[in-house]
């Protein structure tokens, strides 16, 4: 079995009872992305959040923006679900990943409702949870797993 099947087939375990495929670490969502160019990690923050704060450093035809939720404000993306079918396709291994990894089990979820069957959530998002002092990137994520991103 390939390193890419023994990933998803843990990650459908943690998902097992979830709404969608499963979960994957952030550790690998990248090795999933840099293991085939048909995985699509779709960055569900808001646009200010991947301004002013960074996002994955991972090939542009892998990488889709589509916001959860709307900056200023916080209103629900109405366009959600059509935007996501402008960057990827319903066969594709689909990531979501969000600051902390609360919108994108949401954004596996609706995907999955839209007919992508291979949507997975991202644990701890790009930044993680906050620590005792109320940072981010020191408990968990993308950031602190080391992983390759773009600063704003």
């Amino acid at each position: 079995m390939s390193t890419i099947d023994d990933i998803l087939d843990t990650a459908r375990s943690r998902g097992e009872g979830q709404p969608y495929a499963g979960a994957v670490t952030p550790q690998e969502a990248f090795a999933l992305v840099q293991a085939d160019p048909r995985v699509k990690l779709v960055d569900v923050r808001t646009n200010a959040e991947r301004d002013w704060i960074g996002r994955p450093a991972i090939p542009e035809q892998q990488h889709g923006a589509v916001q959860w939720t709307l900056y200023p404000g916080g209103a629900p993306n109405p366009d959600f679900a059509t935007q996501l079918q402008q960057v990827a396709d319903k066969e594709d291994v689909v990531l979501f990943l969000c600051r902390s990894g609360v919108r994108s089990r949401h954004a596996a979820r609706v995907a999955t409702e839209l007919g992508f069957q291979d949507a997975y959530d991202i644990l701890e998002g790009f930044e993680g949870d906050r620590d005792a002092e109320g940072h981010r990137k020191t408990v968990g994520g993308w950031c602190k797993a080391g992983l390759p991103w773009v600063g704003a």
